[in-house]
């Protein structure tokens, strides 16, 4: 099934601790080009990422960014027993020293607010366990945006074949206009030499130069190849699989048999259809440039 290589896709997946999003877009890329914006904690798995993609695309430019939503807190409280009561004992002393009796809340309050009684530490994630919610999240993406890729390589592949079809017209059209050729060339080239030569004119040279002028002009192999190429690229649309290179590679062959078509002859229905050829072929190119 042809792909196109622009869309988006999103998905989402949780574990225990962490909820992880991942959202991709893609763009065309004569060659596959994945760039990643992940949390500076999934900096050790990153790799696993580049991974996934990779196996997941062919061409284009797929841009990454993974988001992670932790779903409990990782910080805790910890306090120093033993800061605490070492604090209350030296207030209440200094109470006593003083003659008076001590406010044990006051005594309690002031130790409370004192440095090391009361801390805040954060717990380190295990990224590690989480690269499996990642990875999850990441098929999700990539199942949308595949899809969405598919949908617009459907709508390729059915442009691309009408315009391919206007092609062959064009081609049967030209292979039509080849018959008789040579009598044209013999009319053609006889009017002009008896304009020029009147009565002085030689038949046997006549022939002959008509002979290397058909032989110049014969464009009966251009038209196999070219119908030989439009077809091979019909099939190619059809396959499920990468195709954009080899599309390429045909496009180009399909344009110079036009070229060499178009500089063979001066005919002009044939000149005609050289024309519209080059025109739709632009167009299957554009269309072709989207294709994975």
């Amino acid at each position: 099934m042809l792909r196109s290589m622009t869309g988006f896709g999103r998905g989402e997946a949780a574990g225990p601790d962490v909820a992880v999003v991942v959202e991709l877009r893609s763009v065309n890329n004569r060659f596959l080009d994945v760039q990643i914006r992940a949390p500076r904690e999934y900096m050790p798995i990153e790799q696993l990422a580049q991974r996934a993609l990779k196996a997941a695309f062919r061409r284009g430019r797929i841009e990454a960014q993974i988001k992670r939503v932790p779903t409990r807190s990782l910080s805790e409280v910890v306090t120093d027993v033993d800061l605490f009561q070492a604090y209350v004992d030296a207030v209440r002393s200094l109470w006593l020293a003083d003659g008076t009796s001590p406010d044990e809340v006051e005594v309690r309050r002031f130790a409370l607010q004192q440095p090391g009684v009361l801390s805040v530490s954060t717990v380190e994630a295990d990224v590690m366990v989480e690269s499996d919610v990642m990875l999850t999240a990441i098929d999700a993406a990539v199942a949308q945006l595949e899809a969405m890729r598919q949908a617009e390589g459907r709508e390729l592949q059915r442009e691309m074949e009408q315009m391919l079809e206007s092609v062959l017209e064009d081609l049967d059209a030209i292979e039509g206009a080849t018959v008789g050729v040579q009598e044209r060339l013999i009319d053609k080239l006889q009017r002009r030499v008896n304009k020029l030569l009147g009565e002085r004119a030689e038949p046997w040279r006549l022939l002959q130069e008509v002979a290397i002028l058909a032989e110049r002009a014969d464009i009966g192999e251009e038209i196999v190849r070219l119908r030989s190429h439009v077809l091979q690229f019909r099939d190619g649309l059809a396959l499920d699989e990468a195709v954009g290179r080899r599309l390429d590679f045909l496009l180009q062959e399909m344009n110079r048999e036009v070229n060499t078509i178009g500089s063979k002859t001066t005919d002009h229905p044939i000149s005609l259809r050289v024309v519209s050829m080059k025109a739709t072929l632009e167009r299957i190119r554009e269309q072709a440039a989207n294709v994975e």
